[in-house]
């Protein structure tokens, strides 16, 4: 009899279930967390703070304690997950987003929305927006969403998998899987300037090795003698991998380690996100501010001072018909690239000689997307404007010093702008100072004309300011000054494309305004291989600082061009000329010679604003969005209700399916009495998630007593159940379908009897609850309150084998 005992015994003991992750799980996790913020450092050379690490570190520890606690309830791979999703989406916004949350702690409809907008577009802001990135808020939504995955994986790995097989050293290294992932996004998503690489990498690698060492199984083949040996041993072999890693990455990791510029970043090959190609390029609507807002006030500007000119856009780019903003795949030096830029604007270049102004701009009729301002700027912030209540909306170009709002800068935006203003060297210093060597953007369709004039009259210049002057003094002194309003008296188009370059060469004589003579100083420049670029602006013409807010009209829009110099920066050059007197052609006067009587065409009755402007100005702005687009609200406000609903009723959508998963592999067991064992069960189970306390180690007949004194009914009919489950258990005769199907019967309507009995709030907990849950707490709880605080199996399992 004893001997035929022992088996059994341990055969129970093997077949229970554990009690919750081991220590050694859990120091596993732990590890893997240690491993995962080093990783996730390298992250610093791309946000501007260490908030990221904040949040990264906050999205690693709350999912896997809620793992590991879940583990600790007996709850299965899927429960497990789904807590630590509720867990990541509750903490969340304290950790990473606290500007969004309520009290900077609590939960809200803002701050759900960020972090699920943050985890799935956040990873390509990142790679796309100039570094160190601090906008938009969501994007710390991204470390925190990369360390709640790893920890995720980690947690059930260790706890679950791990735990169940044989220890080795392949096994324990896939947990090192998900902080080399993170390490190697670290290195793609950051920029070329390392970020402690040799310490982190040192760090990494020595832990990594220590760990597996030290989580290998004891004394797998190896007799190594008493503990204490065995410890020494490890403490040796920690202190030797340690060594081994230092040396191994000062000296090797430093000669192998590429240099910054051969450092392979996603962010230098990915394309920005915003393309002003696709917007109106702002000088073919130059005669708009000169014919129709010649007298409207577009913006009141304080603190400007004498001389000085407002900025609106750079140009370098010209196609045979405008000049605009280089496209995003030209150069990375061009007016194409404009980033978000976050709280802080980039450094200026270096510029040699510079004075600091502020101004405060109020736009009145003025509607474009660039942002006007005196020099570079070196800060922005916006006052008041419903369009431009945030910095997320700006973009920014480093190299031009130009910003656009996305959203329209309109009628009630108000910003102050500081900037650097460059001061203009003369040209006694600029004799002998060569070209930069600006890589220049694409110029396409130059008139023949306009080359072979800038060849004649730079002929006899030998140095590129004298030639540069040489181009300015001949359109300055030999055109004439024409907006082709009904009041000049020369007509004059619109338009600066080839064939109105042309025009301007083979006419008997040139006549134009801003528009024309900047662009046709820029073709005869670049001709010469010269860098050079079109401002466009406003000159209010100020001869002494301003008392007062000074108003911008339509007719103090200017353009004028910009040569780089070596060393120097952008010199202005401003080559329309003043004078608007272009001189009469005397033609005589041909002889009259009799013609035959004809019938003559109806004359046509054309107002004298149309013959001076055969040019229509496009006022199209981009392309407008589908009928698929959605606005920008309306994402945001859909995550914030579907996220809430989502963390109330998928939990619930998730227990219900695994009840009636139990409920249907009980009632089609393969034999009759186990059927009939499966319906005591399930209304056992039911009774216990009701909130009843089921009575345990105990007969079917006392198990129904207690309940029915809990019910405080009398008889209910649970103790017949109880007498039917025990004749189709233990009576040994084959039990038929049919009796089953009775003793599911009388469970059922039980079940249903006690719903009724308890109030609303206990039946909407119950779908919440699964009974095993409850019997873990009730374990744990006892587990508590012993002496020892802990029962172990294994004594238990000697006394059963004894």
């Amino acid at each position: 009899m004893t001997s035929a005992a022992k088996p059994f015994a341990v055969s129970r003991s093997n077949t229970e279930p554990s009690t919750g992750p081991s220590g050694r799980a859990i120091a596993d996790t732990a590890v893997i967390v240690v491993l995962s913020v080093i990783a996730m450092a390298g992250f610093g050379s791309a946000f501007d703070s260490y908030t990221y690490l904040i949040a990264g570190f906050g999205g690693l520890v709350v999912v896997a304690a809620a793992v590991l606690v879940a583990q600790r309830l007996g709850l299965g791979i899927l429960l497990s997950a789904a807590v630590a999703i509720v867990a990541w989406y509750l903490l969340g916004p304290a950790i990473a987003l606290p500007s969004e949350a309520l009290f900077g702690v609590l939960p809200s409809l803002p701050a759900f929305a960020g972090l699920s907008i943050g985890s799935v577009d956040g990873w390509a802001d990142l790679i796309t927006l100039t570094a160190p990135v601090s906008l938009p808020e969501y994007i710390n939504a991204v470390p925190y969403a990369a360390g709640g995955v790893v920890s995720l994986a980690t947690a059930l790995l260790a706890g679950r998998w791990l735990a169940k097989r044989k220890r080795t050293a392949l096994r324990a290294s896939t947990l090192l899987v998900g902080p080399i992932v993170l390490y190697v996004a670290s290195v793609l998503l950051g920029t070329d300037e390392p970020y402690f690489a040799g310490l982190r990498g040192i760090a990494f690698a020595a832990l990594a090795l220590v760990w597996l060492g030290w989580r290998r199984r004891d004394g797998d083949g190896i007799a190594l003698g008493s503990g204490s040996a065995l410890f020494r041993r490890k403490i040796l072999g920690t202190a030797v991998i340690v060594v081994v890693a230092v040396v191994v990455g000062v000296l090797v990791g430093g000669a192998i380690a590429p240099t910054n510029a051969s450092r392979y970043v996603l962010r230098e090959h990915v394309q920005p996100p915003f393309q002003p190609l696709t917007y109106p390029a702002p000088l073919a609507g130059f005669r708009h501010y000169t014919k129709t807002a010649d007298t409207s006030t577009l913006f009141t500007v304080t603190g400007l001072k004498a001389g000085q000119v407002l900025r609106l856009a750079t140009l370098d780019s010209y196609n045979g018909e405008i000049w605009g903003v280089a496209g995003a795949q030209q150069a990375s030096d061009t007016s194409g690239q404009f980033r978000l830029v976050g709280k802080a604007l980039p450094a200026a270049p270096a510029i040699p000689k510079a004075t600091r102004s502020t101004i405060t701009v109020t736009v009145d009729k003025y509607s474009d997307y660039w942002i006007p301002d005196t020099g570079f700027p070196t800060a922005l912030k916006f006052d008041s404007g419903a369009s431009a209540s945030s910095l997320e909306n700006v973009r920014f170009n480093s190299t031009t010093g130009t910003a656009v709002l996305t959203k329209g800068v309109s009628a009630g935006v108000k910003y102050t702008v500081s900037d650097l203003v460059p001061s203009v060297p003369t040209d006694k210093s600029l004799q002998k100072v060569p070209i930069a060597e600006t890589a220049t953007t694409e110029v396409n369709d130059t008139p023949p004309t306009v080359v072979a004039k800038a060849d004649q009259i730079t002929a006899k210049a030998t140095t590129p300011i004298a030639k540069l002057r040489a181009i300015q003094l001949y359109l300055y002194t030999t055109g004439y000054f024409s907006h082709g309003t009904v009041d000049d008296q020369t007509p004059s188009t619109a338009g600066h494309g080839a064939d109105r370059m042309n025009e301007m060469m083979t006419a008997p004589h040139m006549v134009g305004d801003q528009e024309q003579y900047s662009s046709l100083f820029a073709l005869m420049a670049r001709s010469l291989n010269y860098p050079v670029r079109v401002v466009m602006g406003f000159d209010p013409k100020l001869t002494s600082d301003p008392t007062g807010p000074v108003k911008i009209t339509g007719d103090d829009v200017t353009a004028w061009d910009e040569v780089d110099f070596k060393g120097v920066g952008w010199v202005p050059f401003y080559p329309t000329p003043k004078n608007p007197d272009v001189p009469q052609t005397q033609v005589p006067k041909p002889q009259s010679e009799p013609q035959p009587q004809v019938q003559q065409p109806p004359r046509t009755n054309s107002s004298p604003d149309d013959l001076v402007t055969p040019v229509k100005i496009s006022k199209t702005k981009p392309k407008k969005k589908g009928i698929f687009d959605l606005p920008a609200w309306v994402i945001p406000t859909a995550l914030g209700i579907l996220i809430p609903l989502a963390i109330i009723f998928v939990p619930l959508w998730i227990i219900a399916g695994i009840k009636r998963r139990r409920a249907a592999r009980r009632r089609n067991a393969p034999r009759g009495d186990i059927a009939a064992a499966g319906a005591w069960d399930e209304l056992l189970d039911q009774f216990s998630e009701l909130g009843y306390t089921v009575p345990t180690r105990t007969t079917r007949i006392h198990v129904a007593n207690g309940l029915e004194t809990q019910l405080g009914t009398g008889e209910t009919g649970l103790g017949a159940i109880a007498v039917l489950t025990d004749t189709a258990v233990f009576s040994g005769a084959d039990v038929e379908p049919e009796s089953s199907d009775a003793v599911w019967a009388h469970s059922l309507s039980q079940i249903e009897a006690a719903r009724s009995r308890v109030g609303r709030l206990r039946r909407t907990l119950s779908r919440y609850r699964l009974s095993a849950v409850r019997a873990w707490v009730a374990r744990i709880t006892a587990t508590a309150a012993t002496a020892s605080g802990t029962l172990r199996r294994a004594p238990q399992n000697r006394r059963d084998r004894s």
